[in-house]
């Protein structure tokens, strides 16, 4: 009778090595095999509160997965389940339960972008974040002021604060979250800007800095142009010279422009009209890109004071007034003479 139980305990042990080994077998198959995933992909969301459990089942009922009961001992044997990241993944075409399990665990979300973009207005801005389907959005029904608030700036001007740049993003981040990145963003460029800038600029802040970069990046066309257009507004206001610049009279009209300037607008007083205030208006008229700062902090010597534009992008640089106004005849009144802003010297 021993002999017997001794010859079914070497079976059933030989039985639990083979079902053992068919079992590690079957298991790592169903690991390193590809899940069946048409076309270039799929998005497959976590939400949050998920557990590995929930999520295994979700993807057995997906069709996605067969054995779900591995992915568990796979997790089991990795012991690092509670590492799992909530968000939007793509399972793209070709990836085995193994590789989406290091996904999960490294929190390879899917990213998006949203491009802020050089010049423009933080109204802008905002519309383009609003629009975002992607962002979970928070400030919809706040103005402006309160969006700083609820930021932690109150009391700050909006505009000009935000870095123009394409941030990447997962799904559900929140349109707070993304302003404090952009507002960060813009505030590290700009201090390491202003420790390195030129020596005698007449800027008395960063803030001054940003208000003039803003205007650079309204006139320039060509990048080339950058730093020869900041040289011409340093220079002015180094010599008190009014900068008469229609992007700061646009932007003080707010929604009376109607895609032109005329005679009446340049007269009307604004705390932006360049063209009759002296100095720097008292805030930013856009969002000025990292290039705009760094021309601005870093103005070209040269000479000119007056430049106007050619009509196609690019400009013509004058050191006189006198030399400024025939180049006006020339390019913007198509060589016919008659009075305009500068042409009886009222620069000064």
């Amino acid at each position: 009778m021993s002999k017997f139980i001794k010859k079914i305990t070497i079976i059933l042990a030989i039985l639990g090595l083979i079902l053992s080994g068919w079992l590690w077998w079957d298991y790592s198959r169903f690991m390193d095999s590809p899940m069946p995933i048409e076309g270039q992909g799929i998005n497959y969301i976590v939400e949050p509160g998920a557990n590995l459990t929930r999520i295994a089942n979700n993807l057995k009922q997906q069709g996605l997965i067969t054995r779900p009961r591995y992915l568990l001992l796979h997790a089991r044997i990795q012991t690092n389940a509670h590492r799992i990241n909530t968000g939007e993944y793509f399972i793209k075409t070709g990836t085995t339960p193994g590789e989406f399990y290091q996904q999960l665990i490294e929190g390879k979300v899917t990213q998006y972008a949203l491009t802020i973009v050089e010049g423009w207005s933080f109204r802008q801005m905002m519309d383009a974040i609003h629009s975002n389907e992607v962002l979970n959005h928070t400030l919809k029904e706040l103005n402006f002021s309160q969006i700083m608030e609820k930021l932690g700036y109150p009391n700050q001007h909006p505009e000009g604060r935000f870095l123009p740049d394409t941030y990447h993003f997962p799904r559900g981040l929140t349109d707070e979250a993304f302003l404090k990145r952009a507002y960060t963003a813009m505030e590290t460029l700009l201090t390491k800007e202003w420790e390195q800038r030129e020596v005698g600029l007449p800027l008395k802040s960063p803030y001054e800095a940003l208000i003039l970069a803003s205007i650079v990046e309204k006139e320039t066309g060509l990048a080339s142009e950058r730093k020869a257009i900041a040289g011409v507004f340093t220079r002015r206001l180094q010599k008190r010279i009014r900068l008469q610049t229609d992007p700061t009279v646009i932007y003080g009209m707010g929604e009376r422009y109607k895609g032109n300037i005329r005679k009446q607008d340049l007269l009307r007083d604004t705390p932006y009209n360049t063209y009759r205030r002296h100095g720097l208006p008292p805030t930013p008229i856009a969002l000025p890109g990292k290039d705009a700062i760094i021309a601005t902090l870093h103005p070209d010597n040269a000479q000119y004071l007056y430049f106007v534009s050619k009509g196609d992008g690019s400009h013509y640089f004058s050191t006189t007034l006198e030399e400024h106004n025939q180049a006006v005849i020339k390019y913007q009144l198509k060589g016919r003479k008659r009075s305009f802003s500068s042409y009886k010297n009222k620069a000064n």
